[in-house]
Order: C-alpha cells, then sequence, then structure tokens
C-alpha cells in the first residue's frame, strides 16, 4: 500500500495523552517515524506508520482511543463491539447495535444514526468537550464507523456525503481518498451519508475472520481505494502499474479509454486534476522507499522518471518541504540538521 497522510494525523494523536506517558519521540521511533517530521509542517508518513503508532499507544494506555475521551475503552472493547454485531440479521440492525454500545460506554461522546429519504445517516454527537484532539476525533471515529460498516457486510461502502463541524483543515487534500464523496466543512455535526439500500445487505463476517481485522486496525479502515468509483483512485493506480512507459495524461486516459479533455473534466469533478494525482502518488512512492527501504535516490528518481536527482530533489522539497536526503538522513539518525 503506497500511501501516505499528513503529519496532522500523527501529531494530533498526542494532544489527548496525559503527561505522564513516554515522550512522543519513543513511539515515533518505535514505529519508524524520523522524529524530526513533529516540526515538519508537510511531512508525511505512511498508513502503516501511522497504524503503528497507533497500536503502540493503544497497548501502553490500555485505550482502543487513546486519550481522546474522558472515560477510557479498554483493550478488547473494539472486539467486543464486533461480536455485538456479528448476528445482526442485516446492517441496519447492526448500526442500532452500534450506536447503542457507546451509549453505554461513553458520556462524552456518542452516535446518532437516522434515515433521511434514500440516505442512511451516521452523526457524531458531543455530550462534553472532549480530551483529545477534536478534529481528528471527528476524523477517526467516523472512518471507525465506516470501516466497521464495510466490513461488516464485505462491501466498501461509498460515502454520498461527508459533513465537518470543523473548518477547512491543511491537509484536506487526504479526503480524497478517506471520504471519497461530496466533502462540507464548518457544518453543525459531523456526518457520514450513506445509500440507503446498504441497510439490507447482510453481515458476511463472522468469529472466525475477526482476529485478522482487528490485527490490521486502523490500517485497513483507515484507508480504502475506491477505484470502481473514483476516477482519481483509477489514474492513481494506473501510475502505480506503470509510471514510466505511461506517465503522461494522454497515456493514462487512453488506458482508461477516454480523452484527456473528459478525463480532465472528471478529475476536475471529484476537486482535483491529473498533475496533481501524479505528484501525489510519486510523493507516496518517495516517502514510502525512503522510510521503508535502502533504494538510493538515484533510483527512486529514476523510478518516478524524473530527468535526475536535483529534478527529484527540488518536487520533493515542494511536497514535503525537506529533501529527500533530509529524510533518509532523519530516519537513521533521528534528528534534521
Amino acid at each position: 500500500m503506497t500511501v501516505t497522510v499528513s503529519m496532522h494525523f500523527v501529531n494530533e494523536l498526542f494532544k489527548g495523552l496525559p503527561i505522564t506517558v513516554t515522550p512522543p519521540t519513543r513511539y515515533l521511533e518505535r514505529a519508524g517515524i524520523s522524529p524530526f517530521l513533529l516540526a515538519a509542517p508537510h511531512g508525511r508518513v505512511t498508513v502503516e506508520q501511522f497504524a503503528e503508532l497507533y497500536r503502540l499507544l493503544v497497548h501502553e494506555l490500555d485505550d482502543e482511543t487513546p486519550g481522546f475521551f474522558a472515560r477510557p475503552l479498554r483493550g478488547g472493547t473494539l472486539k467486543l463491539l464486533c461480536l455485538t454485531m456479528l448476528d445482526a440479521p442485516n446492517l441496519q440492525v447492526a448500526l442500532h447495535r452500534y450506536t447503542q454500545f457507546f451509549r453505554i460506554l461513553l458520556d462524552d461522546f456518542g452516535y446518532v444514526f437516522t434515515l433521511e429519504g434514500d440516505l442512511a445517516r451516521m452523526a457524531l454527537v458531543e455530550h462534553a468537550p472532549l480530551a483529545g484532539s477534536r478534529t481528528l476525533i471527528h476524523e477517526l471515529m467516523l472512518k471507525l464507523f465506516h470501516g466497521i460498516a464495510s466490513w461488516m457486510i464485505a462491501r466498501k461502502i461509498p460515502p454520498i456525503l461527508m459533513e465537518c463541524a470543523y473548518i477547512l483543515p491543511p491537509h484536506s487534500a487526504d479526503y480524497l481518498y478517506f471520504h471519497p464523496g461530496t466533502v462540507r466543512f464548518e457544518q453543525p455535526q459531523t456526518a457520514i451519508y450513506i445509500d440507503r439500500g446498504w441497510l439490507e445487505h447482510p453481515i458476511r463476517q463472522t468469529k472466525k475472520h475477526l482476529g485478522a481485522f482487528l490485527k490490521r486496525a486502523p490500517a485497513d479502515w483507515f484507508y480504502v481505494s475506491f477505484a470502481d468509483r473514483l476516477l482519481a483512485h483509477r489514474v492513481r493506480e494506473h501510475l502505480a502499474r506503470d509510471l514510466i512507459n505511461a506517465g503522461t495524461v494522454h497515456s493514462v486516459a487512453d488506458a482508461l479509454h477516454m480523452s484527456a479533455r473528459t478525463l480532465a473534466r472528471h478529475l476536475k469533478q471529484e476537486g482535483t486534476h491529473f498533475q496533481a494525482v501524479k505528484d501525489e502518488y510519486r510523493r507516496d512512492y518517495a516517502v514510502q522507499a525512503l522510510t521503508c527501504s535502502q533504494k538510493p535516490l538515484i533510483s527512486i528518481a529514476e523510478a518516478l522518471s524524473f530527468e535526475d536527482l536535483a529534478c527529484f530533489s527540488r518536487a520533493f522539497k515542494t511536497w514535503t518541504g525537506n529533501s529527500p536526503a533530509a529524510y533518509r538522513k532523519a530516519r537513521t539518525a533521528g534528528n534534521l540538521h
């Protein structure tokens, strides 16, 4: 999975933690994340690195929502939640149990599930100020719901609309991959809307599948590709298969059986454009290679179709705020000079 996420998600994870816990840099090093990235506003980490950091904090605090709420959700909470849903006759009943589960467990936070015409809406409700980073909690708790719901019926449920009860964040470009569909900010509540038809789907998972799902958490519900529905995801996956030979807008358009103009129009409707998708893929590939391999910088540059190392370095610094050499040096030394 060659995908990266903003350092926002890492920085905000530490917001609600008690001051008595281990310093953040120790967790970052154990998760394979360079500590210098804490001060890199455009820094990126892989989804796997973020998931490992999340698991480390869960284990350290015995809280599956580390520092999010006034009351910790002890180890095994997510497993128990899923077990209560597995024998439901369909997704609608399972989601009712989901909301009830959190109503029983938490005093400061919950979910409200409603039906609105052809749509089903799951909204977040704050009964008291949250202990951790409010934006991160909203992002992750909505992703948790969406991930569990999709897993339960063994189908990727495409969100139709996401409403966010916070201002447009600097990392909002990531939302194209987290919540494909329309996203609106500064709304009264944070909520996600899906087609009501999904509610009739039967539960496909069983207890024997649960262990693998929990072991991969939160990576599997944090990022889900919707290449079957979003053109930006299809473009990205095509670039991943053949960037060197098919990295131009015309070659990608031909491969996807459309004109370059049609490709551009559809990407614009999704809130992006071809060069942005290509740069995001190349940025993520580079971050993955720099942090998880020993590939020479020139080899990474060549794999990403850059003319030379200088061009690659300039582009990478534009994307992340630091040079590829600095990323690799910090990965091994733990700091940036």
